[in-house]
Order: C-alpha cells, then sequence, then structure tokens
C-alpha cells in the first residue's frame, strides 16, 4: 500500500506538472532578425517615468474640491501631449507589467517561480536595444532586465531592499530617494566628460521607477490620503524632473517623457487578478515626437470615465500595455524588441505620414518575423503527413501582403499601409497562438486518459481490498496471460517511437507513455471488474440510479463552489438538514441539534465579503476572547480531575492561554504602531514567530484522548491564526471546530446505527500511532458519504472566508504581525499557512472519525483520492485558452487548486497523524497508550 501511495503521488505531480506544459509554456522564440524604421526618429533620448500600483481613475480624477492630485500631469493632457488608459493582463504584478512595458510581451507565469524578479527566459528589451539606459528604484525591478541586457550599456542605481517597508513612516521616501539621485546623476555629469559625452548621445533612456504609491496602497489602501498625497509627491518630483531635463539639453526639443503604471490597486489594497482597478493604468505622453492635445466635441467608448474626470473635451487614445514599447523603441530610432507582440499606436505619433506608414511596417515585419521562426521550428519537429500550417496566413498571402504594403508606400497611400500592416499583425499573432498551443490537443488527451486509468485503478484496488461488494470473486486462480502485458508493451514501443521521430522534449515522453502502465494495471484486475458488473447487476436498479445521482450532485455542488461561494452554503444547509431525514433525531437529539446549529453557523461565512477588503481589527480581539473563554472552559474541567496527568495537561494548557493572550496583543499593539507609522515593533516580531515555531510543538505534549489533543491543536493554531487575521475570519477555524467536535460524535452515532458495536466510549479513546490492524472493518456504502463529508469540508476551510482562486484575495495585511518588509516568498508562505490551518483542523478531525469508526486511514482515504481526481478532471476539461484573461486565468487556477489539494492531502494526512498521535513529556519517561 505504500507503494500504492508513492506511486500516486508521482503520478498527481506529473498530472499538476502536465498544466504548465500544456498552458505555461513560454511563447518566446529566438532567432529573429532586428527590424527598425529606416528614417530619422523625432527624439535622441527617452525619460520612462512608471509610478508602480497607479491606479488610473486616482490619478485622473478631480478630488472632492474640484482640482486635480497631480496638477502638473493635467496640465500635460491639456496643453502638450496626449493621453489615455493602458489596458494591462493577468496577472498585474510588477515584473509582469514591467515587461509588457519595455520588452513589449506578456509575461508567462513561470516567472512567478522567480518571484516575479528573475528572467526565467531570455528576451529582448527596448533597454537591451537602446545605446545607453540609466535607472532608478526598487532592486525587484531594476536588476532583471540589466541581466538579460547584451553588453554592459544598462546602469541601475537602487536602494535597500529592507526600504521598502509597508509599515514604514513615510514610503513617499522610496519617490524621493529616485528624484534626488536623478538630480545627483546629472550634476555628477557636469563634472564627468565620459558621463557627460555618453548622456548626451542618441538613442539613450532614461528609468524612473517609482514605487512609493504601490508600498502605500498595500499599507494603507488607495482611498487612504497616504496614497493620494504620494501621488502629488509623484507630480512635483516629475515636474522638477522635466524641468531639468529641459534645462540640462538646452530646450533642444528632442527629449519624449512617457509616464505611466504598471498595474492598478484593488479598493482593499492588493492586486494580481482582473479587476478592472488593476487591469486600468494611465498613460500620459509628450515632448518630442508626440501628438499635442486634441480637442473633440464627443468621443465613444463603453464606460463613463471622460465625464467623471471632466475630460471628455480632450481626446482619450486608449492601447494595450505591451503597444507601449514599440511606440518608445519607434520615437528614439531603436530596433522593436525581438519578441515584442505591441501594436505600434500610431495616433500618439506627431510625425509625417510616411514615418507612420514605415513604423507600422517595420512593426508588422517584427511580429512575422516570430511567426515564421515558431512555424519553421514546429514544422522541423512534426511528421509531413501530419503537420497543419496555418492556413489563414501562408506563404503567399505574406507575400502579397508585404508587396502591396511597399506599393502603398510608394503611392504615397499611407493610410491604407497602415491598415494592411494592422491586419498582417493580427494574422501573425494569432498564427503564433495556433503554433504555441499546437501540442495542446494531444497532450491534453493523454493526460484525460491516464486521468480517467489512475481514476478506475483507485476505484477497483477500493473494491478489491477494502469493501464486501465484491462477494462471489472466484478463488480458482488463472494462470496469468502473457497476451496483455506483450500488447502494453508494444503500444510503449510504439508511443515512445512516434515521440523520438518527432524530437519531442523529454516531459511529452512522461505525459504519452504514463497511460501506458496505468491502464495495464487496470485491465490486470479484469476479473474484479466482471465481479464488480455482477455484483451491481443483482442491485436493485432504483437504488443505484438514486446513489448515483446523490454522488453527481454532490460533485457538481464541489465544482460549482469554486466558482460560487454560496454554493458551499447551500451544502451546509443540507448538511444541517441532514440528520432530521435519518433515524439520527431520534437516537441523539443533542448531537443532531448541535450538528445543525453549527453546520447553519458555518454557512454563513461564504456568504460574507471576502477577507481582506473590510479589516476589522475589533473582530479579532472578540475570536481571541472566544477562544479564552474556551480554554477556561476546559482548565475548569481539568481542575475536577485527580489523576497523574492533571498538573502535566494543566501546564500545557495554561501556556497556550497566554499564547493566545500574547497573539491578541501582539495583533491589537502592531496595529496601533502601523497606524502611527512607527513599523513593526520588533518585540511583537519576536513574539508572532515564536508563536508560529511552538504551535506545532506544544499540542504533543497534552494528552493522547481524543477530545483534549484535538483541542490542544485548537488553541495552538488559533494563537497563529489570530497573528494572520485581519477581520472576521479569526472567528472562521473555531466555528469550523465546533463543527468537527460535533462531526466526531454524530459518525460514532452512525455507526451505532448501523449495529456495529464498539468497544469503548468516546470520551475513553485515544490517538495511538500503532492501530491495531484487527479493529479495522470493511468499507460500506455510507462511508462513500463519510469520503464526501471531508472533501467538502476542505473545500469549505478552502473557500469559506474568501476565493483564494484569485490571487487579488491576498491581503499583506494579514502578515504585517510578521514582517512588514516585502518579501514575496516569505509573505506566500505565510498567508499559504494560514490557508492550511483549517486544513490541518479538518484532517485532525478525519483522523478521531477514522478512529473512532473503525476504519483504516487507507481505505477512507482511497475514496477521498477518487472523489478529489474526478474533480480535477472535471476542472481539466472546463481550462480555456479563450475569452477574457480573468477568465483564462480562473479557470487554470482552479485546476491547480484542486490538484494542489490532492497532493496536500497526503501531506496533511501525515501532519495530522504527527499531531494527533505523537506524545512529548515535560519531564519523565513518556506513558505508553494504547486504543
Amino acid at each position: 500500500m505504500l507503494l500504492f501511495f508513492t506511486l500516486g503521488l508521482l503520478i498527481h505531480f506529473v498530472f499538476f506538472a502536465s498544466i504548465f506544459d500544456i498552458y505555461f509554456t513560454s511563447p518566446l522564440v529566438h532567432g529573429m532578425t532586428p527590424q527598425f524604421t529606416p528614417l530619422p526618429p523625432p527624439a535622441r533620448r527617452l525619460v520612462l517615468f512608471v509610478a508602480d500600483g497607479l491606479r488610473a481613475d486616482t490619478l485622473y480624477e478631480l478630488d472632492e474640491n474640484g482640482t486635480s492630485r497631480a496638477p502638473f500631469i493635467r496640465n500635460i493632457i491639456m496643453h502638450e501631449g496626449s493621453w489615455g488608459i493602458s489596458h494591462t493582463r493577468v496577472p498585474t504584478e510588477s515584473r509582469p507589467g514591467h515587461v509588457a512595458l519595455i520588452a513589449g510581451f506578456y509575461e508567462d507565469v513561470s516567472a512567478v517561480a522567480k518571484g516575479w524578479k528573475e528572467n526565467p527566459v531570455e528576451f529582448d528589451s527596448l533597454f537591451n536595444e537602446s545605446k545607453y539606459t540609466w535607472s532608478w528604484g526598487s532592486p525587484d525591478i531594476l536588476p532583471m532586465f540589466a541581466k538579460g541586457a547584451s553588453g554592459d550599456h544598462v546602469y541601475t542605481y537602487s536602494y535597500d531592499a529592507k526600504r521598502e517597508d509597508f509599515g514604514a513612516q513615510d514610503a513617499t521616501k522610496l519617490d524621493t530617494w529616485v528624484f534626488d539621485n536623478v538630480k545627483d546623476f546629472f550634476h555628477h555629469a557636469r563634472n564627468n566628460q565620459s558621463l557627460f559625452s555618453k548622456i548626451n548621445e542618441e538613442k539613450i533612456v532614461f528609468f524612473l521607477h517609482l514605487l512609493g504609491i504601490d508600498t502605500n496602497g498595500h499599507a494603507h489602501r488607495p482611498s487612504s490620503r497616504d496614497y493620494k498625497d504620494n501621488i502629488k509627491k509623484v507630480d512635483d518630483g516629475v515636474k522638477e524632473i522635466v524641468s531639468m531635463f529641459n534645462h540640462f539639453y538646452g530646450n533642444d526639443g528632442k527629449t519624449t517623457f512617457i509616464f505611466t503604471s504598471d498595474h492598478g490597486m484593488t479598493d482593499w489594497g492588493s492586486h494580481g487578478a482582473g479587476h478592472p482597478s488593476e487591469t486600468l493604468t494611465p498613460l500620459v505622453t509628450w515632448g518630442a515626437g508626440i501628438n499635442y492635445p486634441q480637442r473633440v466635441s464627443a468621443q465613444q467608448f463603453d464606460d463613463s470615465f471622460l465625464k467623471e474626470w471632466r475630460l471628455e473635451n480632450w481626446k482619450r487614445l486608449d492601447v494595450n500595455q505591451a503597444d507601449i514599447a514599440p511606440l518608445m523603441t519607434s520615437l528614439i530610432g531603436v530596433p522593436f524588441p525581438l519578441n515584442s507582440v505591441g501594436i505600434l499606436p500610431v495616433d500618439y505619433l506627431n510625425n509625417t505620414d510616411l514615418f507612420k506608414a514605415e513604423s507600422m511596417f517595420t512593426n508588422a515585419v517584427q511580429i512575422l518575423e516570430q511567426f515564421k521562426v515558431k512555424m519553421t521550428q514546429k514544422k522541423e519537429v512534426t511528421l509531413p503527413f501530419l503537420f497543419t500550417p496555418f492556413k489563414l496566413l501562408s506563404d503567399s498571402k505574406q507575400f502579397n501582403i508585404l508587396r502591396k504594403a511597399r506599393s502603398y508606400i510608394k503611392h504615397r497611400k499611407f493610410d491604407e499601409v497602415v491598415s494592411l500592416c494592422k491586419e498582417l499583425i493580427h494574422l501573425a499573432l494569432k498564427g503564433l497562438s495556433y503554433y504555441h498551443t499546437y501540442d495542446r490537443f494531444f497532450l491534453g488527451i493523454n493526460v484525460v486518459i491516464g486521468f480517467v486509468g489512475w481514476i478506475s485503478y483507485a476505484s477497483l484496488l477500493i473494491m478489491k481490498s477494502h469493501s464486501n461488494l465484491i462477494k462471489a470473486v472466484s478463488k480458482e486462480v488463472k494462470k496469468p496471460s502473457h497476451l496483455l502485458p506483450c500488447s502494453f508493451v508494444a503500444i510503449g514501443i510504439l508511443v515512445a517511437f512516434f515521440l523520438l521521430v518527432q524530437a519531442c522534449p523529454w516531459t511529452y515522453y512522461v505525459y504519452g507513455l504514463l497511460p501506458v502502465p496505468i491502464w495495464y494495471a487496470v485491465l490486470r484486475e479484469f476479473q474484479v471488474i466482471q465481479d464488480l458488473v455482477t455484483s451491481l447487476l443483482t442491485y436493485p436498479l432504483s437504488h443505484f440510479v438514486g446513489y448515483l445521482l446523490v454522488f453527481t450532485l454532490g460533485i457538481e455542488v464541489l465544482v460549482l463552489s469554486f466558482f460560487y461561494r454560496y454554493m458551499l452554503t447551500a451544502g451546509l444547509t443540507a448538511f444541517a438538514v441532514w440528520p432530521f431525514l435519518t433515524r439520527l433525531w431520534t437516537r441523539a437529539k443533542v448531537t443532531s441539534l448541535s450538528w445543525a446549529f453549527f453546520s447553519v453557523l458555518l454557512a454563513v461565512f461564504p456568504l460574507m465579503p471576502v477577507v481582506g477588503r473590510k479589516p476589522d481589527i475589533s473582530l479579532v480581539m472578540g475570536a481571541g476572547l472566544l477562544v479564552l473563554l474556551l480554554s477556561l472552559c476546559v482548565v475548569a474541567s481539568l481542575m475536577k480531575r485527580k489523576d497523574s496527568f492533571r498538573k502535566e495537561e494543566l501546564l500545557v494548557h495554561l501556556l497556550q492561554v497566554l499564547s493566545t493572550v500574547l497573539s491578541m496583543y501582539v495583533v491589537y499593539s502592531t496595529q496601533s504602531s502601523l497606524l502611527r507609522k512607527q513599523g513593526l515593533p520588533l518585540m511583537n516580531q519576536i513574539i508572532s514567530w515564536a508563536t508560529l515555531a511552538s504551535s506545532l510543538v506544544v499540542p504533543l505534549l497534552s494528552s493522547p484522548a481524543v477530545f483534549q489533543r484535538l483541542f490542544s491543536i485548537l488553541l495552538s493554531l488559533m494563537s497563529t491564526y489570530l497573528l494572520l487575521s485581519t477581520g472576521y475570519e479569526a472567528v472562521f477555524p473555531l466555528v469550523l471546530s465546533c463543527l468537527m467536535f460535533v462531526w466526531i460524535n454524530i459518525e460514532q452515532e452512525t455507526l451505532q446505527q448501523s449495529g456495529v458495536c464498539c468497544k469503548q466510549k468516546l470520551t475513553s479513546i485515544q490517538f495511538s500511532y500503532n492501530a491495531d490492524i484487527t479493529q479495522f472493518r470493511q468499507l460500506y456504502l455510507d462511508d462513500i458519504r463519510r469520503a464526501f463529508f471531508l472533501v467538502f469540508f476542505l473545500v469549505t476551510a478552502f473557500f469559506g472566508t474568501g476565493n483564494i482562486a484569485s490571487i487579488n484575495s491576498f491581503d499583506l495585511a494579514s502578515v504585517y504581525c510578521f514582517l512588514t518588509v516585502f518579501s514575496p516568498f516569505m509573505m506566500g508562505a505565510l498567508m499559504m499557512w494560514k490557508i492550511l490551518i483549517p486544513f490541518v483542523l479538518v484532517m485532525c478531525a478525519f483522523e478521531a472519525v477514522q478512529l473512532t469508526t473503525q476504519l483504516s486511514s487507507k481505505s477512507l482515504f482511497l475514496i477521498v483520492l477518487v472523489i478529489s481526481d474526478i474533480m480535477a478532471l472535471h476542472f481539466f476539461f472546463l481550462v480555456k485558452d479563450y475569452g477574457s484573461w480573468l477568465d483564462i486565468g480562473t479557470s487554470i487556477s482552479h485546476y491547480v487548486i484542486v490538484m494542489s489539494m490532492t497532493i496536500f492531502l497526503v501531506f496533511l494526512n501525515g501532519l495530522a497523524q504527527l499531531l494527533t498521535t505523537k506524545k512529548l513529556r515535560l519531564y519523565g519517561k513518556p506513558k505508553s497508550h494504547f486504543m
């Protein structure tokens, strides 16, 4: 069985990884020829301001007094330049946003493994193509472009990472540092001949990354005075820098200025998903080669922003974020970034029609080059009779469009050139997507075949080894046939040869060959399949169909809960009614009423707003008081006992009570300190980390009796959970645990109702690592319900207080008791532990359910695995690569979440066993215990 779980774990890792090979591979290709406009550019230099985390509406709107928060930028919009909205894509994080701006393509998600800091793949960028680039700002952003640049012409100046502190006194200092260092740089250049000559070259870029707005948004929310005041500071700083540039270069009119943002921010201070507040960013351009403001009487947009911002008479020019890269390259005359998929927004250009046409033609050829390389790469590794070319853009059509565009330029039909090049670009981008997803169907079919095979094999194993369903299994040992293994060996060789001929990556061999041994294992159990069919034929058809419909309905509710949290409420409400539809109500009225009460109470949480959007520390304090009240009740009960364990257990519980009190103090103290902008106190930080470290050790000191050990686990984990809470979610584990305690009781009642006698009372049962295998029983139909309850409770633990399938549900304020300096992996790990705490509580309760119902953990866990895998297969079919980027990202993340949950279950099961069965002593030798 250990071998089975090990193989199962490996298979699930393969299924999990498959989604990244199918949907998350890098879209980049290499081997293209650089393309640049053959006409003189309008600008010698470009200055790029990126205000990290700046929302379009907060910049453009007027404040309550009818004045602009950024008067200089607004004056540019009205008198000097062009403006619009830059539409970003998911994930709305800093690295993908900057890559889209500076390199012109949309980052693949593999970059998350690098914390959005390093280059997972090499790519070309505006900085790389420039003669020189000087950049100032965050150490998280600048190095990635310098590292990927060829030669030594990209210079970075960044502050220490410790300055990125969400609890700092004044985050605007990050922006002030940038502005001051740029001024010092130019002052120094006047006295340094080498530097002076470099900054007077053409094709140079100055990049100012301004992180203060993003930091203040995370710390105080975008609606705060801090966030809005930071915008004013940035506006003042930009004004000073522009004045300095004009003065330094003698107002030569050869400088272009671009002001934009990498992403926006939600009202609750997060980003990463596809909410309009995250994807709508400002774009303001002025200077050399940029169109002057255009007054218009009316504009047609699907939103009402122009009226709200009182800019309805100034022409708004919206772009996609990647379009900014070709705009910048055409302005200073450097080659378009090789991997750019941006389309040049010609309406921003103030130049001749010939320049616009030539620039657009260059843009089209540059994207067509990528299409050609991608097609060639795919053609080389595909058998000729299997290769299906992209029919909308054949070689003849490419030649005809390019020839016609050249002819239009010759005859000065520049508008026709622009529209024809846009058509070619759209076709080339479609073709790029076609070849990028060329193997998706083949890989998907292999994964589905493997999935179905694995589910079938796990189900057969349950029937064969853990149930009484198959009663008439033939006892005659048949001599195994050599035909079956030989057939599968032949199939495996054929698949491997097919992949070898096409020079496929090694991962394709894994996905192609994995179904072979899985289905061999299934068909080896032909006798079990035959006996199963025979048994089912003797079962009443109406009962079978009824159970199948209930099971299907349950799976669908679980799947729908990933999209609609209120489905969890519907499921929990049905759970509340369940005892009253059975004989449980007559046997155990108090237990049934308790079950109904806590089910309904837990059902309230999915109806509440997602955690983090409305923080309320008073609710965290209230949850802490409830924990203390429960703790005092348990301590009082221990005081009445007169056994040898009383003093030790009393000491452990008092320690946990103290830990809870300290957690409450740290939460309140940290909140007060951050409001005063005094940062995170060191003592609070020490207490928080000490509480986290001890939370998995202290429960091991408590009694192995079921309820005492579970309560000790709850108290320890609640101390950590309080430190990670910002609002009502602090109460959630408490209510969930109460329901888990009742669940253990109610399952004991259902077992007695089934006629299985229990040798011990529930209060006398103890957790034991070396369980007596003779006490385990075979599976019954009711055990499928128990397994379903576990999966449902796990999904509730996951989505009960928020849908983390959406990245922006993460609230950085959750980790402020532990750290406030930006650290993506550490913060991510802490928030992941916050998510896992309710999981651990459910799994520990499940350990008790298995113990009290005399079930082998392996048998019940197999059913849970099958249910989870059916859900995962469901989500695999729901993954899509069309529609909005939010829909695409959500569909993929659902599959990743349910697969992660399946893999995590194996580890959580081990952690739950450790927490429930291991016993440490404060002094003396451990006393042995048994069931």
